[in-house]
């Protein structure tokens, strides 16, 4: 097959009859915990449960399975264990109140045989996949061996789609191989309806705020931006580089001198495509990124004892005005610090200004974590069209990557409704 995300439409869990079928559902329950294992933002695990909920509901059953930080690889480690995925799985649906949290290791016998005694309605999950060595490899041997846990493969982790781990890829390929049904999730499909039409035929105009440190993670989503947006926005500490390339004065901020010639190739590549990048006129800056530290609004160049820190209220406004006027909005990556005040208030004057345009008719998507984590915090999560629960992954569509782990479900049926 060669299709890529966005060309790509697969089949999906509604078009699959689960009823007596056990489904092997790839769940992205990476969720942040505080030191003590707590789980601080759950939004990714209330967002699968649509698709556990609906195959429960149809008299299947579920075998969960996801990875959960950075173990080693090499067997059971407490500390990244999904335990606090599974109490949180249970406090949020009554349906999996009696979900089973299975075995050591995912491979362990334990759960090939919880796997097989599974009645229609029932749930399990796996413990953290990459506690198996070969999951970050790719392993076709640990795909062989979790296929045969289940009669259907459904993958709904959106924020693990640009990886070709082992659950990812090689067990969805084993499923077909053994002409087993793969599909995509509630999530994912989503995920993917929002991102294909944002990208293959957007409204105009349209708009793209750019944001977070470096200009490096998104060298290549900002020249694949060019030409298809009418508007990049460019905040967060990755302005400073545009605007040292530029000769403007940035004090103390942070910068990517070894990305100043990169910055001024990307500006000449947006001109000679006919899309206009806007970078701050103003700023909120400090002598330190502390709580209470004192703050002073800047237009222009920054002297050399402050950093910026926010994006000041000229470009705000500036902005602003900008999205209102917006038909399709996708934003990647806060425009200041937003987890200290006051340097919150750029980010969440932008949100305020997204969520107007959305009222009026615009279609805006938001992507990365702590984009999301950003609107989140301003209250706005349900005022966007779509939040997507993938970082990595929705940057990655943004640089028109191709994700083979999607290539790797079934199509959709072109005609009709298909029980298979």
């Amino acid at each position: 097959m060669s299709c890529t995300l966005l060309a790509m439409k697969p089949r999906t869990i509604d078009q699959l009859d689960v009823a007596g079928r056990r489904i092997f559902v790839r769940t992205d329950f990476n969720v942040p915990q505080d030191d003590g294992g707590r789980i601080t933002d759950d939004r990714r695990i209330r967002l699968t449960l649509p698709t556990i909920e609906s195959i429960l509901n149809r008299g299947g059953s579920v075998i969960m399975a996801t990875h959960l930080g950075r173990p080693e690889g090499v067997g059971y480690e407490a500390e990244f264990s999904v335990a606090p995925v599974a109490d949180r799985l249970r406090q949020l649906s009554p349906a999996l109140r009696n979900l089973r949290l299975i075995g050591a290791r995912p491979t362990d016998d334990s759960a090939a045989q919880a796997a097989a005694a599974l009645q229609p309605g029932e749930s399990l999950l796996l413990e953290n996949l990459r506690f198996e060595k070969g999951e970050k490899k790719g392993d076709a041997t640990l795909a062989a061996v979790l296929a045969k846990y289940a009669d259907a493969y459904c993958n709904d982790a959106f924020g693990a789609s640009h990886r070709s781990d082992a659950s990812m890829f090689a067990l969805p390929m084993e499923f077909r191989a053994q002409g087993k049904p793969c599909v995509a999730g509630k999530l994912l499909e989503r995920e993917i309806r929002y991102l294909k039409g944002v990208v293959d035929a957007p409204a105009k105009p349209f708009v793209a705020i750019v944001g977070g440190a470096k200009v490096s993670d998104k060298l290549v989503a900002l020249r694949n931006l060019c030409g298809r947006v009418d508007t990049i926005l460019i905040g967060g500490a990755m302005a400073y580089t545009f605007l040292k390339a530029l000769g403007t004065p940035i004090g103390r901020s942070l910068v990517q001198e070894k990305m100043l010639d990169e910055a001024r190739s990307i500006l000449q590549f947006a001109k000679e495509h006919s899309t206009k990048i806007e970078l701050p006129v103003d700023h909120v800056c400090g002598e330190a990124l502390v709580l209470g530290t004192p703050t002073r609004i800047v237009v222009g160049g920054i002297p050399d004892e402050l950093m910026g820190l926010d994006i000041g209220p000229a470009t705000v406004a500036r902005f602003s005005e900008i999205l209102k006027a917006a038909k399709t909005i996708v934003w990647n990556g806060p425009v200041g610090a937003f987890e200290t005040a006051p340097f919150h208030e750029g980010t969440f004057q932008l949100v305020k200004a997204v969520v107007e345009a959305t009222v009026h008719g615009a279609t805006s998507v938001a992507g990365g974590g702590d984009t999301a984590a950003a609107v989140e915090a301003a209250g706005a999560a349900e005022q966007f069209s779509h939040i997507s629960t993938g970082g990595g992954a929705s940057l990655e569509m943004l640089e028109g990557k191709d994700f083979v782990c999607l290539n790797a479900l079934d199509p959709a049926p072109i005609i009709g409704y298909s029980k298979a």
